[in-house]
């Protein structure tokens, strides 16, 4: 058994796609049936159903994922984070690279071969599509050329499916709504806007009919960190080389004296999306795709042997040695996924409905009084997290005197205000130049925030004239 197309052997490969001589080698990967692609099927369409509902559904309200850059609000699942929000951004960004390095040190590049969107989409969209557009044409080497039409016909779908996936995308960023208004309407009413979708729809287009794998070998870092997020423990696709060296092949059905299981049909080469040979080993460049489990089961079915030549399974399983699940760094991610799961629960419970900062005027820091009090300026600016318009009042009591025009502050529902305070404060409050006052801010649904604040005075406050002195 041979594989139908042209191979270059590993050694003649500068990089898996690239040819010797410098020039891009296209991959158009054999489509291997078995059980791992099946199940990489039902994962895959699983996820773009998901991807493409998740801007039409609603939880308490609110969109379940939008990331709202120019008002920079970011809602996940009914939990809209602001730019105060800060830690809680900062803990969620870490859960998940924690959850993926986790992954990776127990199953390898997984993420890569059956999650992420760059495999998803190009392993279960675009190349099907072109598989069926092409023909006859679509092997590498394929012994007929694809003609004019096949190829227009595939540039336009190609087109159609960037345009649908790009405004899918958008949806996440601007909603669903606002996405729906710029298609209706003609581009010229919002040129900005239709900048924005064909721009996408361009990198979507380069990215899966012209960069392709290229993003996952070459651009994509996951790959390059595998040296430190896997250990000889790790599950990869592997190639047993115990059972399978030295290699031969068959001549008839008759088993070659002295060789091993693999018959060196190439197969696990033409089938790889990313064009390497695994039997050279644990490779950068491998995404954990298992098509060369698939491809190679069936040729050992086929011959007479048994399946897993090529499985999952772990460096220090194929070197003979006693396999070991529990490590070192499989005890430490979870123990460090779980603190800042706490660290974000606790963050979530102690948010109030409403964020207080207070400015301080930086144009004059302070006035000295006649009657010896000394006045600031103070900004108070209210974040109202709440999806309803709130009025918020604010009380000094250490203060002589305070007036505003800006109180009550009303505040739109998610919106913020400010308002400036002109707090005026005796003399013998301050030491040092400064003093120190409690604000209370309070609204009439309950919240209710006391602030500590520093105002600013003279390092000395002369006592006022005594009554009839010169």
């Amino acid at each position: 058994m041979s594989a139908s197309r042209s191979v270059p052997s590993v050694e003649a490969s500068v990089l898996s796609t690239l040819n010797p001589d410098g020039s891009r080698r296209w991959l158009r990967p054999r489509l291997s049936p078995g059980r791992f692609l099946s199940g990489r099927r039902i994962v895959g369409w699983t996820l773009i159903g998901l991807f493409t509902a998740l801007p039409y559904l609603s939880i308490g309200g609110r969109p379940a994922i939008l990331l709202d850059l120019p008002r920079r609000e970011f809602t996940f699942f009914g939990l809209t984070l602001l730019p105060t929000d800060t830690l809680l951004l900062a803990l969620l960004l870490l859960g998940i690279f924690l959850a993926i390095f986790l992954a990776t040190a127990l199953y390898g590049r997984v993420w890569c071969g059956w999650g992420c969107p760059q495999t998803v989409y190009l392993e279960f969209v675009y190349r099907p599509l072109e598989r069926w557009l092409d023909g006859r044409g679509y092997a590498t080497g394929g012994r007929a050329p694809v003609s004019g039409l096949r190829t227009t016909l595939k540039h336009v779908v190609f087109v159609v499916v960037s345009l649908v996936l790009a405004h899918t995308f958008l949806s996440y960023f601007v909603g669903v709504e606002r996405l729906a208004v710029w298609i209706r309407r003609s581009p010229i009413e919002h040129p900005t806007a239709f900048l924005v979708v064909a721009a996408t729809t361009a990198l979507m287009l380069l990215d899966f009919g012209y960069l392709r794998e290229q993003v996952c070998t070459l651009m994509c870092p996951y790959g390059r960190f595998q040296s430190v997020l896997l250990d000889r423990q790790s599950w990869i696709v592997a190639y047993d080389r115990r059972r399978g060296e030295p290699r031969a092949k068959l001549h008839g059905h008759a088993p070659v004296t002295g060789a091993g299981d693999c018959i060196d049909c190439q197969l696990c080469v033409a089938t790889c999306p990313t064009g390497i040979d695994i039997r050279a080993g644990l490779q950068m460049e491998c995404v954990g795709c298992a098509q060369c489990i698939d491809a190679c089961d069936e040729v050992m079915e086929r011959v007479g042997r048994p399946a897993g030549l090529i499985r999952y399974s772990s460096q220090q399983a194929m070197d003979g040695e006693r396999a070991r699940r529990l490590r070192p760094r499989v005890v430490a991610y979870p123990l460090l996924l779980a603190t800042v799961a706490v660290l974000f629960g606790a963050t979530l419970a102690g948010r109030q409905t409403a964020d207080v900062s207070i400015l301080r005027n930086r144009a004059r820091p302070y006035e000295v009084l006649e009657s010896g009090g000394i006045a600031n300026l103070l900004l108070i600016k209210v974040v109202n997290r709440t999806d309803d318009a709130r009025t918020y009042r604010i009380e000094v009591p250490q203060a002589i005197e305070m007036t505003s025009h800006d109180l009550p502050l009303s505040v739109a529902a998610r919106g913020s205000g400010t308002a400036t305070l002109r707090v005026v404060v005796g003399a013998a409050a301050f030491e040092g130049g400064r003093a120190s006052l409690r604000l209370r801010v309070r609204d009439d649904a309950g919240f209710e925030e006391e602030l500590e604040h520093a105002v600013l005075g003279p390092l000395f406050v002369a006592p006022p004239a005594a009554a009839g002195g010169r």
